[in-house]
């Protein structure tokens, strides 16, 4: 078999390679139809950020091991996969001031098709009694570099394979680590991503994880659908409220448009997986989010459709809870407990539809997932899972 690994970054051994090329040359085995690309980035606030560009066959992906392992963008052929932020990044993590007293500093980095929200906690702002923020908007772990970074390459198959290490951890505090594998090959318009959060410390911990998957054009646009197995739904507030009877359709940029959110409980097969499927207006390209709802029980719908400039955008967010604020969610018992040296392990899976059958039998999958069950749609907040109900 022919595999090879390189270690890219390893700080503990004072390893950092700052630009590599990996070809089939390098490796060996029948496959050709992939390669492998890490540089760090130069000027502007991206200055300083690591970069893992992969290709395998029609998908392209761009990896940022220094914002805590996220997916900044990917294509499949000339078929862009992510949205155009207003924010020029990706940006370094020492421009993001998550300290900033509001909690919602995490927004100056925000531009990735997919960032992680965690590892301590994963939603909205948290304050003390006394007005001191203790947990800032969607958790810390986007913004930790990868202290460990792998990638593996399979010659005879093409898959790249980019491992990588991020811990959150503070002296007296929790000691959480994320290790992240995002895997491609050839053949398959597809990205999974296999996470693994280990509490190190010698105490117990809680921890929290989100994944907040962004869409833009080309797959979002006016009259596109969002179709998932729904068993209820409910407004995360008042202003959402106001438009669930349509709560699965999007509309067109509207400049100061107010952001919508909703809350999901979803059906699964016998095994707890469920498909998810945003799909443009003329059905001839979708995107599948396709995870199990034992791992992430609570899948949340964010709308953002403003003027272009002002970022068009879509977050579908599967979750071990729903992103409000730390306090009320572990008041819910929303959180997951991991005993000292215990690990939990999270899996995702971005599926690619780049024509009309290929859209229709995912959701056809998902139709098979309803199976004629009714989904009930809640007009207003939901006790429980709202803190405005």
């Amino acid at each position: 078999m022919a595999k090879k690994t390189w270690t890219l970054t390893d700080v503990e051994n004072d390893v950092y390679v700052e630009d590599l090329s990996i070809l089939p040359s390098h490796v060996g085995g029948s496959a050709t139809d992939y390669s492998v690309r890490k540089r760090t980035l130069r000027g502007g606030l991206r200055d300083g950020v690591d970069v893992v560009e992969g290709v395998a066959g029609a998908c392209r992906l761009t990896l940022i091991p220094t914002r805590g392992m996220g997916i900044w963008r990917a294509w499949v052929g000339d078929v862009p996969i992510g949205w155009q932020s207003p924010i020029r990044g990706p940006v370094h993590p020492r421009y993001v001031p998550l300290a900033d007293p509001g909690g919602l500093g995490w927004l100056d980095g925000f531009d990735e098709l997919l960032v992680r929200c965690g590892l301590e906690s994963n939603g909205a702002p948290d304050f003390d009694t006394a007005g001191r923020l203790r947990y800032p908007l969607h958790g810390r772990i986007a913004n930790r570099p990868a202290h460990k970074l792998d990638v593996t390459v399979d010659g005879d198959t093409g898959e790249i394979a980019v491992t990588g290490h991020v811990d959150e951890s503070r002296f007296h505090f929790q000691k959480l680590r994320l290790t992240s594998t995002v895997t491609v090959r050839p053949g398959a318009p597809m990205v999974r991503v296999d996470d693994q959060v280990t509490n190190l410390s010698g105490d117990p911990a809680a921890m929290q994880l989100l994944y907040h998957v962004n869409f833009g054009a080309p797959v979002l646009d006016a009259g596109a659908r969002l179709i998932l197995p729904a068993k209820s739904i409910a407004p995360r507030d008042l202003v959402a409220a106001e438009h669930m009877d349509h709560w699965d359709q999007y509309a067109p940029p509207q400049p100061k448009f107010t952001e919508q959110v909703s809350f999901f409980e979803l059906l699964a097969d016998r095994n707890g997986m469920t498909r998810t499927v945003l799909r443009n207006a003329a059905g001839t390209l979708g995107i599948s989010l396709v995870f199990s709802t034992k791992e992430l029980p609570c899948f949340t719908q964010w709308k953002n459709t403003p003027a272009a400039a002002d970022g068009y955008v879509t977050g579908l967010e599967p979750g071990t809870n729903f992103p409000n604020a730390r306090s009320f969610e572990a008041s819910q018992g929303r959180v997951v407990p991991l005993a000292p040296g215990q690990a939990a392990t999270f899996h995702l899976q971005l599926e690619v539809h780049t024509d009309a059958p290929q859209v229709a039998a995912a959701e056809q999958a998902v139709a098979q997932l309803q199976a004629g069950k009714k989904a009930v749609v809640l007009d207003r907040p939901q006790r429980g899972w709202s803190p405005d109900a």
